[in-house]
């Protein structure tokens, strides 16, 4: 069989020509855009100060002791509500404001609507702003400081004082720290402006919230207020609650929660073993035996013994 010749292929096929695309005169040309005219009002636009910046809002944080008397209370009263309602956070800070100077100068004007005002204060404590949250805490501990144990009491406590006191442990918890702080120190006013007792009892629900954060400052708060209770009124509130009280918190996660502890669990063994010089450690043991659990009392006894 012969081979067959290389040129024996396949003929190729001429190349088609490439179509040219048509710029139809109808198609507009687009233009390049003209910088807008600065003159022209753009609803759309954030407005610029004279100098073309954007302005800047600021807020100063005022003292108590920088804070004075106001000339005409029943005037700036008359408008405060409004300025507390208002949706201008800096205006609300201005109204923050006035309410400190009302409550440390002229408190009798704030007491009709004291409940409002403490509502008004942990919806501003709720605010993701910082400065407006940091302000309603500083209006918090003025409040403190001027009505002390009228806080406590069932017609603004029933609800108002109840949020505004957890709106503190939170902040009190987080990691902001200039807010956190005032947080801290607005507790301790707390604790040094009202009674022990009922404030204790206001205290005590939050040895077992979920956020371990929040038991460890009430924790801080509760062994303080302990720490100020005469004995008298430490047997009042009852030597067993509080024995039962820094038994739960000796077991929390945190550090903080169970030194907050070790200084209740001090002040509730001076109170048990008061003029009493004899068999002290015996008597201690048979209390935490009969009031606590097995493990918790032998807690309790290694802890003083190594005191």
């Amino acid at each position: 069989m012969a081979l067959r010749s290389l040129d024996n292929t396949l003929p190729i096929s001429p190349e088609r020509p490439k179509k040219t695309i048509k710029v139809m005169n109808s198609i507009p040309v687009s233009k390049p855009k003209q910088p807008a005219d600065p003159k022209v009002n753009n609803e759309n636009r954030v407005p610029l100060d004279p100098v073309g910046t954007p302005a800047v809002d600021s807020i100063d944080y005022i003292s108590s002791e920088d804070l004075k008397p106001i000339s005409d209370p029943d005037v700036k009263f008359k408008s405060l509500m409004e300025g507390l309602e208002s949706k201008d956070w800096l205006k609300i800070c201005d109204s923050l404001n006035d309410v400190r100077r009302l409550a440390l100068y002229h408190s009798e004007f704030l007491l009709p609507v004291l409940e409002k005002v403490v509502m008004v204060l942990v919806k501003s404590m709720k605010n993701p702003r910082s400065a407006l949250c940091k302000t309603s805490i500083l209006a918090a501990s003025d409040l403190f400081k001027s009505f002390g144990d009228k806080l406590l009491e069932s017609s603004t406590s029933d609800g108002a004082l109840d949020q505004m006191m957890l709106q503190l442990l939170l902040k009190a918890s987080q990691d902001k720290k200039f807010v956190c702080e005032e947080a801290e120190r607005t507790l301790d006013t707390m604790v040094v402006s009202t009674t022990p007792i009922p404030l204790l009892q206001k205290l005590k629900v939050y040895v077992s919230h979920g956020n371990m954060r929040v038991r460890a400052k009430a924790a801080v708060s509760i062994s303080r207020c302990v720490t100020k209770m005469e004995m008298g009124e430490m047997r009042d509130y009852g030597l067993v609650s509080l024995l039962q009280t820094s038994a739960e918190l000796l077991k929390d996660r945190l550090p903080e929660a169970r030194e907050a502890a070790r200084g209740m669990v001090l002040s509730v063994y001076k109170a048990v073993m008061e003029d009493d010089d004899n068999e002290q450690e015996e008597k201690w043991q048979n209390f935490c035996q009969v009031n606590l659990s097995a493990i918790d009392a032998l807690t309790m006894v290694k802890l003083l013994a190594s005191q």
